[in-house]
């Protein structure tokens, strides 16, 4: 489920399957939409146990679409098995990681500041 954290970044705690690749196409639905301003996005793992092909394919999407509007993502508070999932299939140099949500939002506003102030 998403919250909204500021105008600047949606925090979205997720949960395994069948709710994780619903979650992850409605992140990506809403950063696509038109007319709304983009914001970051925290996605928590901390209730996640594992993650399957297409879950990793909802996950590239989501970066690709806030990569090409100039937006940040983390990921956080991943278990050793999701974390283990990453780093065999190189995933661990694409995304970007924080031990839990409060230090992800803290290097997103950080990024967001770089982006402003430049």
């Amino acid at each position: 489920m998403s919250t909204e954290w500021s105008d600047s970044i949606v925090i979205a705690d997720l949960t395994d399957e069948p709710a994780l690749s619903e979650e992850l196409s409605a992140i990506a639905d809403r950063l696509s939409a038109k007319g709304n301003a983009t914001p970051s996005v925290v996605l928590n793992f901390a209730n996640v146990t594992y993650v399957n092909s297409s879950n990793l394919a909802g996950l590239l999407k989501i970066r690709k679409i806030l990569t090409e509007k100039g937006r940040g993502l983390r990921l956080c508070s991943l278990s050793e098995d999701v974390q283990s999932v990453m780093s065999v299939t190189g995933l661990d140099k694409v995304f970007r990681f924080a031990p839990d949500p409060m230090m992800a939002l803290a290097g997103l506003q950080i990024e967001d500041e770089k982006r402003t102030n430049g």
